[in-house]
């Protein structure tokens, strides 16, 4: 290509960019909507704009379109609609919210993000928000090219489950892939209530294949990076329920020789303020993806940190 046509191709491009750029809106959060969900359902709500939610507490939302949700004052999400299993969510992510983004807000709700059941939603951004004592604090079930980053969550609770912070996972028989979990910090108390099952951990990030119950698992989870992240829970029933800081689990996979969960990489994480710090299930998962360089009982095998690069 000579150089003239190399110019014109860049200028049209910047000039399409641009375009994309000026058409997005901002919409405020009482003043232009009473709600986060009556802006989303507004016909006049575009792909790509952003809605600034102000100070105080908000309802969050189902999010059916791509949306820069951001929270401006400290705004706070304390309700939602509930979640099939009665509980609050924050915002539930379905067909069509691709590229949603989601920043800068605090949440009290049971689960703060989450996608909706056999939804495959992808290029989502999670970043910089606080997450208060979540039962599930951010899910992405069945998503790819993920970026959760930055985001603080202070203490976990469980119900016969849950104690989960973040969980990047499938259990539809799909491919999860090239999924960010970068410079998190988790920390706190898992709370367990008295009357809970227990027999199980909960964890601070998870990648799950989920083969129980009749489930199909996935595919392939790979290629994901879980890096730079600082975990330092405990639990306060230990007993009942424990604590993991990272875990990887084929959870009831019927042919643990076929790995599903591969060449998937984790370094550089803080993992020292939690007791369990690695969990692998099976144990051999360590043979098919890159664990390494993580402080605490993994220090790590020496591998290049172009392993744990963030694309």
């Amino acid at each position: 290509m000579n150089s003239s046509l190399r110019a014109t191709v860049f200028v049209i491009v910047v000039l399409f960019w641009n375009t994309e750029a000026a058409f997005a809106a901002d919409w405020r959060v009482p003043r232009d909507f009473a709600t986060i969900q009556a802006a989303i359902d507004s016909a006049l709500v575009e792909e790509g704009d952003r809605i600034l939610v102000g100070p105080g507490s908000h309802a969050g939302a189902l999010v059916t379109k791509p949306v820069h949700i951001q929270g401006t004052g400290g705004a706070t999400i304390s309700t939602g609609p509930l979640h099939p299993s009665g509980m609050t969510q924050g915002f539930r992510l379905f067909d069509g919210s691709d590229g949603t983004t989601i920043s800068h807000l605090r949440f009290t709700v049971d689960l703060a993000v989450i996608n909706a059941s056999f939804n495959v939603v992808d290029e989502v951004t999670i970043a910089h928000n606080t997450l208060m004592n979540p039962v599930q604090g951010i899910t992405n079930w069945l998503g790819s090219r993920w970026t959760i980053t930055q985001n603080d969550v202070v203490d976990l609770r469980t119900r016969c489950g849950g104690g989960i912070a973040i969980l990047v996972g499938d259990y539809n028989g799909g491919v999860v892939s090239d999924n960010v979990v970068s410079h998190n910090r988790i920390s706190g108390t898992v709370h367990v209530s008295a009357a809970d099952c227990g027999g199980y951990s909960a964890t601070g990030i998870v990648i799950y294949a989920d083969f129980r119950f009749g489930r199909i698992g996935s595919l392939s989870i790979t290629n994901n990076v879980i890096v730079n992240n600082e975990v330092s829970l405990v639990s306060d029933r230990p007993a009942a329920v424990d604590v993991v800081a990272i875990e990887l689990s084929e959870a009831s996979d019927p042919d643990p020789l076929m790995h599903v969960i591969h060449g998937n990489a984790v370094g550089f994480n803080d993992l020292r303020g939690t007791e369990v710090q690695l969990a692998l299930t099976p144990g051999d998962l360590d043979t098919v993806n890159d664990i390494s360089r993580n402080l605490g009982e993994n220090r790590g095998h020496g591998l290049h940190p172009s392993a744990f690069h963030e694309d």
